[in-house]
């Protein structure tokens, strides 16, 4: 039986519910999104058609001189209405009491999608229709812009993020230590055994197509290769706080603060790299701090740090940066808008990660090493802070391996 992740009893949820809302799957590349999708769609009448598949000639009784498009090619706009119009005739067919589902995967490349959409949803809702729709788009920025300006009110969002250290071993039986080199990425558990070729895989398969198809094609970016470097730069040094001013220094063309900051949000609306803010409680203070680099999947650390996984694991220093990445991660993924996930430092002391909400305030140190210390961050958190908790991952605490189980908002609103 294959491995479902929670996101699938959701979506089963939604499907059993009366047409109110197209249902959208949004996440990173490669988390499994069209997937979970088509499993979960085994189980009720369907259709799942995606835009860069090839196209099926033959279902319109057409040839390659069609208005539609070429195998290969996104399609025009036409294309929607086919296909809807053929799960419209489904659903129209089936008894009262059954449901029939059109999925739409990578939806985003087809001019004006949403404005199609539109006006053939709220066609179907005119007349009642039973047919629940869904759409998945591996682009954040196309989706959100078209769901933004012209869905509106239309849709519900079932939103997936990397695997989990569980979901990873249950899944594909992975190692604390292996899910930390690694990381979550479904599609390379099965090539860690042959180390060049999985990094080849992150390389070719996640790193490059998220910055040249989904970044840079999608967005404005008038220094290409500098963002590139960011990325690079910034998994080198995950799990640190780096000035702008020193990322600038290491940087060619660098252009300025402005410029890295935005590139940044980009990497990381893309799933790939974050840049934490301070936790201040002043928002004009957070915005202009320097920011604290994590990758959102420790495989992207170690596809680029030229460190095998024995070699990795025999470096204490760059292990300690594995953890805290992997931590982080975890945070970050795993946190919904309500929670904020960002850290604090007074010099000479700082504190990892600080989780708050508005109401719940977190701090969390995390410890790599065999030893233990009291961390003096926390102490002189809690002095700022007298209503925030605290909470050590590691040595003196709470097990890495049960932190990674929970999500952000269980450990914050743990008592």
């Amino acid at each position: 039986m294959p491995f479902e992740r929670a996101e699938s009893n959701l979506l089963h949820q939604r499907l059993g519910e009366s047409t109110r809302f197209i249902t959208v799957v949004a996440g990173p590349r490669q988390v499994g999104k069209s997937t979970l999708v088509r499993n979960v769609l085994r189980r009720y009448p369907h259709s799942f058609v995606a835009t860069d598949h090839p196209f099926d000639w033959q279902t319109f009784g057409g040839d390659a001189s069609s208005s539609y498009g070429i195998p290969g090619e996104a399609p025009a706009s036409e294309w929607i209405v086919q296909h809807w119009l053929r799960a419209r005739a489904e659903a129209k067919a089936l008894p009262e009491d059954q449901t029939y589902i059109l999925a739409m995967d990578e939806i985003q490349k087809i001019p004006r999608w949403s404005e199609v959409v539109k006006g053939l949803w709220d066609a179907d809702r005119a007349v009642g229709l039973n047919l629940h729709v869904i759409l998945l788009g591996s682009s954040p920025w196309l989706m959100q812009k078209g769901l933004t300006e012209s869905l509106a009110g239309r849709f519900e969002t079932i939103a997936m993020s990397h695997w989990s250290y569980p979901e990873m071993q249950e899944a594909f039986d992975l190692s604390l230590e292996e899910y930390l080199y690694f990381g979550g990425y479904p599609g390379s558990a099965q090539l860690i055994g042959d180390e060049p070729r999985w990094r080849n895989y992150i390389r070719g398969t996640l790193i490059h197509p998220n910055i040249e198809r989904d970044i840079l094609q999608m967005n404005r970016v008038d220094k290409p290769a500098l963002l590139k470097n960011l990325f690079e730069l910034g998994c080198n040094y995950s799990g640190q706080i780096i000035s702008y001013t020193k990322l600038m220094g290491q940087l060619q063309d660098a252009g300025n603060t402005v410029t890295l900051a935005h590139y940044l949000n980009l990497l990381g609306q893309a799933g790939l790299l974050r840049g934490l803010s301070k936790y201040a409680g002043e928002q004009h203070r957070q915005r202009s701090s320097s920011p604290k680099l994590n990758a959102l999947n420790t495989s992207l650390i170690s596809a680029l740090s030229g460190y095998s996984f024995t070699e990795a694991r025999a470096d204490r220093s760059h292990w300690g940066r594995l953890v805290e990445s992997a931590v982080g991660a975890h945070l970050c993924n795993s946190a919904n808008d309500n929670c904020q996930v960002q850290y604090w430092r007074e010099s000479p002391d700082e504190v990892d990660f600080v989780l708050h909400d508005g109401k719940g305030l977190l701090a969390i140190e995390v410890k790599s090493g065999k030893t233990f210390a009291k961390p003096k961050g926390l102490e002189r958190f809690s002095s700022h802070y007298p209503h925030a908790r605290t909470l050590i991952v590691g040595e003196g605490g709470v097990a890495l391996a049960e932190f990674l189980t929970q999500p952000a908002r269980y450990w914050l609103e743990r008592t």
